[in-house]
């Protein structure tokens, strides 16, 4: 061992549960309030008490009375045009996503923005219009509101009446809106936030990817200039993608061109502006640019007349007067906004983390459920869609110098001049374009393929969770698609704790150290001990697979063991009785022949338990001396028996050959039985893995301690937590059979005890020792 290595010396007393709660002070030192306490202190009204419940309800009366202008007002005003910017031009891009009119997108980017401010815990979060909650939307509006529906006859034949179709499809959007809001503000209401948790990343990522590539699917027609046929339910992708490609012989050229041309621009100054991102003051607005310079060359050079281009059409300017949709939507899109609410609320809160933990700041999970929540609600109201954070113009709020959600202000702000003033000069916006921003704007998404050859190499458990994840939303609707892949998701799970790893430890020399002794060569088990751990804790769907486990590990078969005691048990009380009543035959023969009875080993006086115990200790170890008056050497210690009176024949065959001395006699020997132990005498239960203890587990346990007991096997505890003793203490677990002090601290501990119980000095010696590391 290095000497340059600092060394410990732990010395102390073998500590059992019983010790141990003696010597720590086991008590109840911290007393908890009852429920009655609680629920008077939760409803007691107070200054100080009001005040804390508003500035958790309402974040914003916290950071923007401490708001230090001078510092932040910069880099927030920066980051307020350049994300506002963004919402200009991709929430012109995202509406027909969600088969909506431009205008709903600038609601979108307005209402839901302000509220957030006031009631959102991120500083760095931008929320609005996103791509994956857009094609979410789309897909319940057009199963809803089919263009089939509004299917008109003219003076040019059969046509779609886009105003009606349009104004349906608005409610629809606002009645899912609502109903997505309510859900939001209940979880968050009622602590749900926590179920986050239960969304992996590795699905997360897969979900979103599939989204993106759904979401380049959609767009294909407007950057050819086709019109594929509608599809919806499983494969409605694959499918759409089939036809479009079947319908590039009709692509219009000009919208071609038009994609072709924006791509080539807006692919290189993305690029720069992320490998530049630390030197550019503020990224260069390149949607912005190529929206104006493309509406002015579509609107002055007359290309809607003469090629057929298609355009984003009217915009109305100003906004419109709130109301509620028909009430019959709801119960209709009840099912469908429970998926865009989950989906909105991860994308949403996994953003928010990541920014939290950059910059060391707390994200309320609770709280953010209900600010998004809140948006979704009043902005339903007022012809808004789903809302949550975008990746994209996040990242640009945060890389612009955003410290604060002032930055949603200003941009706010922005939005509102722009839906005022602004909304009706990009109605000769080719949608050619815009297909060709939102598929630039998944550049981060379409780099999550990465994972792939990431997870194969670390986890691919979390590989097939992206797999599914994103086979599942491709191939089914988005919102079975994520059903899909949360239940496998929790499948993962369940397999890694059905298919734990199980372990016999052994001792490291010099140290208190057990270690798995498949995987340390220096861990060696000791003679007569197992030590069983299992890597998960043990509840109702493995507990049974611990037992087995167990006994395939230590190599004892504990059902063939008892099967054997009680078939040997039944076989001496058997004969037993046999032994007794010729007993009793020879005595009345002796009685009439006029002699004595007997008074060898099956004298009359022998009680029936003295000699079913007598006759067990012979079976268990040693064939004592059963025999007729001595016919050897006084100097021989070999004895005879009478085999008249041995109706076991195999007994004869356990005894060796040199034993034997002939037909009628053997000697008294120890003849070595195999017991099926092994050897073991003791059996250490690792439990430091164990969190809790349910029913299954404590009858696992007892039946563990009862069965092994009974083949003459000690079983021990070690590790146990104090929060497992108690639900042992509570559910009755120990009892005289099954005593506390065979529980104890540590493995060591436990070791210790068994060997001093056995007499094992030369280990003692080995294993007590001081250890040094």
């Amino acid at each position: 061992m290095d000497t340059n290595k600092k060394e410990y010396i732990v010395q102390r007393e073998i500590l059992d549960d019983v010790r141990l709660d003696e010597v720590a002070q086991k008590g109840t030192w911290i007393i908890k309030p009852t429920f009655d306490q609680r629920l008077k202190e939760y409803f007691r009204c107070s200054v100080s008490r009001l005040k804390l419940v508003l500035l958790s309800f309402l974040p914003v009366l916290e950071w923007l009375p401490q708001y230090p202008f001078r510092e932040y007002i910069l880099g927030d005003l920066v980051s307020g045009i350049s994300t506002a910017i963004l919402h200009l031009t991709l929430g012109l891009a995202y509406a027909p996503l969600a088969g909506l009119r431009p205008a709903n997108a600038l609601y979108t980017s307005f209402y839901p923005v302000l509220l957030y401010v006031i009631f959102g815990t991120c500083k760095h979060l931008s929320v609005g219009t996103f791509a994956v909650t857009s094609v979410m939307v789309g897909e319940v509006v057009q199963v809803m509101a089919p263009d089939n529906n509004f299917l008109v006859n003219g003076t040019n034949g059969t046509t779609v009446n886009t105003d009606a179709r349009d104004a349906y499809r608005t409610e629809i959007a606002m009645a899912l809106t609502i109903i997505m809001g309510i859900y939001q503000i209940l979880l968050g209401l009622l602590k749900i936030g926590f179920m986050v948790n239960y969304m992996s990343d590795p699905m997360i990522r897969g979900y979103t990817t599939a989204t993106a590539i759904l979401v380049c699917i959609s767009q294909l027609k407007s950057m050819f200039g086709v019109s594929p046929a509608p599809y919806s339910g499983i494969l409605a992708p694959v499918r759409t993608f089939i036809n479009i490609c079947q319908l590039l012989p009709k692509t219009k050229p000009v919208e071609v061109i038009v994609t072709v041309l924006s791509l080539a621009v807006l692919i290189p100054i993305k690029e720069i502006n992320v490998y530049f991102k630390n030197k550019l003051v503020v990224p260069i607005p390149i949607e912005l640019i190529v929206v104006v310079f493309s509406t002015i060359i579509v609107h002055y050079g007359g290309l809607i007349s003469k090629f057929g281009v298609s355009v984003v059409g009217g915009i109305p300017s100003g906004f419109q007067a709130p109301f509620a949709p028909y009430s019959n939507l709801y119960a209709e899109i009840a099912g469908s906004a429970i998926a865009v609410a989950i989906v909105s609320y991860i994308l949403n809160i996994s953003l928010a983390k990541t920014f939290s933990r950059k910059y060391g700041y707390k994200v309320d999970n609770n709280q953010e459920l209900i600010a998004v929540g809140i948006g979704n609600l009043f902005g339903g109201f007022f012809q808004c869609y789903s809302v949550t954070a975008s990746l994209s113009r996040s990242l640009v709020q945060e890389s612009t110098g955003g410290n604060t959600q002032v930055a949603g202000i200003i941009s706010s702000i922005l939005m509102l001049i722009a839906i005022l003033k602004l909304g009706s000069l990009f109605q000769d916006l080719p949608k050619a374009l815009l297909a060709a921003i939102v598929v630039v704007n998944l550049r981060g998404m379409f780099l999550q393929f990465v994972d792939i050859p990431v997870l194969w190499r670390t986890n691919k458990v979390d590989l097939m969770v992206w797999i599914v994840t994103f086979i599942g939303a491709i191939v089914l609707n988005m919102d079975v698609g994520l059903a899909l892949a949360v239940g496998f998701s929790m499948l993962t799970v369940i397999f890694r704790t059905q298919l734990p790893h199980y372990s016999l430890l052994g001792h490291v020399p010099g140290t208190d150290l057990y270690l798995d002794t498949e995987t340390y060569r220096e861990a060696k088990e000791i003679p007569g001990v197992k030590i069983f751990r299992s890597s998960t804790t043990v509840y109702y769907t493995n507990a049974e697979m611990y037992l087995d486990a167990l006994q395939e590990k230590s190599g004892i078969d504990i059902r063939v063991l008892l099967t054997a005691k009680r078939k040997r048990e039944a076989d001496l009380k058997r004969q037993q009785e046999n032994e007794k009543k010729k007993a009793k035959k020879e005595a009345k023969k002796q009685k009439r022949l006029g002699g004595h009875p007997p008074s060898g080993p099956f004298s009359l006086e022998e009680t029936n338990d003295d000699y079913y115990e007598r006759m067990k200790r012979q079976s268990q170890g040693t064939i004592s001396e059963i025999s007729l008056p001595e016919t050897s050497p006084p100097n021989n210690d070999i004895g005879q028996v009478n085999w008249a009176y041995q109706h076991d024949p195999n007994l004869l065959d356990l005894v060796p050959d040199k034993f034997r001395q002939g037909p009628d006699t053997i000697t008294q020997v120890s003849p070595p039985i195999a017991d099926g132990k092994g050897g073991t005498h003791s059996i250490i239960l690792d439990v430091s893995t164990l969190s809790f203890v349910d029913t299954v587990t404590l009858n696992t346990f007892k039946n563990i301690f009862t069965e092994f007991g009974e083949v003459d096997l000690d079983v021990y505890l070690a590790g146990c937590q104090a929060c497992v003793v108690k639900q042992l203490e509570t559910a009755g677990f120990f009892s005289d059979a099954i005593p506390k002090s065979k529980v104890f601290v540590t493995i060591h501990d436990a070791v210790i005890f068994v060997l001093k119980k056995r007499s094992q000095m030369d280990l003692i010696l080995d294993i007590s020792g001081n250890t040094r590391m």
